[in-house]
């Protein structure tokens, strides 16, 4: 009776000591798992949203849960600038923004922002996957950023609820809302509108009390933002291409292991080419749709497009005298190749 219970003691006490040492690994590995927070204002169902859900699932894969993504889109964890903040303080890793919010820190950024330079986007990412976007890396790195890439926001389109916009004397007087961009605003300005710089989470309220006219954006993020609801007129102006940065605090990520930042670099290079092509394909359908809802969309002729390109031609000048001619100089080469 005593031996079996001291082979019982026993074999208790080795699942014990099993039991324990597994838990004592857990813990380690716990130890050495490393969980970031990465903050965006795009809606859920926006484009770049859904590819963040995949950069999320391929880098916990790669890293076999080593590195852990808490994505927080919506304005969940606040505003743009606010984001853009907090990347740059490190209390959240990195942000998917429009690089017009981190064009203030980076003046250079406005240099890809100038307007009526790119007819399509195929020319606008051969532009921004080249020369030019390696020196506005090195720029961002400057101020302690790390470019993980560049996803499409895509072309932007002005609406309002005041009248159609079928000649260049229509943009004027509009209250249009515009991202916090330099070279956005004196565009705007050269057409005769009134531009307004506004946090997007402010828009739709500032439309609907009638504060805005208009605003401006890709037709996705028009829809998504159900801007619709609130404006009456919609164009095809195309006046800028716009970017999605993925900005990372840079000493965070220089702090990973080599394998987590070849991990990290693999796993956004893949959601952002699958970004650019949902991108693409929602671009004429989020317009369809939105005309569908009950807007009223007139076509900027190309007669129009020419007066408003001639127009603001004066801002590529304004925006020499203040970066400089070198990186102007660099995106208008690489545009026309």
């Amino acid at each position: 009776m005593k031996k079996g219970v001291t082979k019982m003691r026993k074999y208790l006490y080795g699942l014990g000591a099993t039991v324990a040492a597994v838990a004592m690994l857990g813990m380690v590995t716990a130890a050495h798992a490393e969980k970031v927070r990465i903050a965006g204002n795009f809606p859920g169902d926006h484009s770049s949203s859904q590819a963040m859900k995949i950069f999320k699932e391929e880098v916990e894969k790669a890293t076999k849960g080593e590195l852990t993504v808490d994505l927080f889109p919506d304005m969940q964890l606040g505003g743009a600038q606010e984001n853009i903040d907090q990347v740059r303080s490190g209390t959240v890793f990195a942000t998917w923004i429009s690089i017009a919010f981190l064009s203030r820190t980076v003046p250079e950024l406005e240099a890809v922002s100038l307007p009526f330079v790119f007819a399509n986007r195929d020319q606008a990412f051969r532009v921004m996957d080249g020369k030019v976007g390696e020196l506005l890396d090195k720029k961002l790195a400057d101020k302690g950023y790390t470019s993980l890439g560049y996803m499409e926001l895509g072309s932007r389109n002005v609406t309002n609820s005041v009248r159609p916009l079928k000649t260049l004397e229509d943009f004027k007087n509009l209250k249009v809302r515009l991202q916090p961009n330099e070279t956005h605003i004196a565009t705007f300005r050269a057409i005769g509108a009134n531009p307004v710089s506004m946090d997007i989470k402010e828009v739709y309220s500032a439309l609907q009390q009638g504060v805005l006219d208009g605003q401006e954006n890709p037709y996705s993020i028009i829809e998504t933002r159900r801007f619709d609801e609130v404006q009456k007129y919609l164009s095809d102006s195309g006046h800028f291409f716009d970017f999605i940065i993925i900005a990372a605090n840079k000493r965070k990520f220089e702090g990973f292991k080599p394998e987590v930042k070849d991990a990290v670099r693999a796993a956004m290079a893949k959601a952002i080419s699958w970004q650019r092509k949902k991108a693409a394909d929602e671009d004429i359908a989020a317009r369809d749709t939105l005309i569908k809802r009950g807007m009223q969309f007139d076509a900027i002729s190309p007669e129009v497009r020419a007066q408003l390109t001639k127009a603001t031609s004066d801002v590529v000048g304004g925006l020499r005298k203040k970066i400089g001619s070198d990186m102007i100089d660099a995106v208008m080469a690489e545009a026309q190749k």
